[in-house]
């Protein structure tokens, strides 16, 4: 009978441990998004300015309210993020993406022209028809809000322009 409850209790207590667990915020929530830095050589364009000091505080994903993350130190540039577990990065004066061919299967949303490549658990999206490109990075479990209200954004304060394939 002793051991009986002694096993009991210890299933109790381990099922009392996972369960603060997975109630507790994750320690990599809590704090500033550590990002690793991608050439941006026109992070500081005009275009870039204005884009990032155009998007919303907030975007809607899955019916998910997510805030504007506080980036670590040194934070890339011309780079915000929203979100915690899987955050969406935005980030502003890439390079031409590789990918981008006159015969590349490009996306119309909300007026602008992405370009989608494809990742391991998510996407990364480039503005291709716009004087800099930008690229908004989703998980995968994020739904089309977050690229509809980037797209809206970047659609309001960026005029389109010729694509450009050199």
């Amino acid at each position: 009978m002793v051991l009986v409850t002694a096993a009991a209790l210890a299933v109790a207590l381990a099922v009392a441990v996972a369960v603060f667990a997975l109630t507790q915020p994750s320690a990599d929530s809590a704090g500033p998004l550590p990002l690793v830095p991608v050439p941006a050589p026109e992070s500081g364009a005009p275009g870039c300015t204005t884009l990032l000091g155009a998007v919303p505080a907030e975007l809607t994903s899955n019916g998910a309210s997510l805030k504007v993350r506080e980036l670590a130190t040194p934070a890339p540039p011309a780079t915000v993020a929203w979100g915690t577990d899987d955050p969406l990065v935005l980030r502003c004066g890439l390079n031409r993406p590789p990918e981008l061919t006159p015969t590349a299967a490009l996306r119309l949303v909300n007026g602008v022209q992405w370009l989608q490549v494809p990742g391991e658990g998510a996407s990364t999206w480039y503005v291709v028809d716009r004087e800099v490109y930008a690229a908004l990075t989703v998980p995968d479990s994020a739904g089309t809000g977050p690229l509809q209200q980037i797209s809206d954004t970047v659609a309001a304060k960026l005029p389109a322009r010729a694509l450009r394939f050199s």
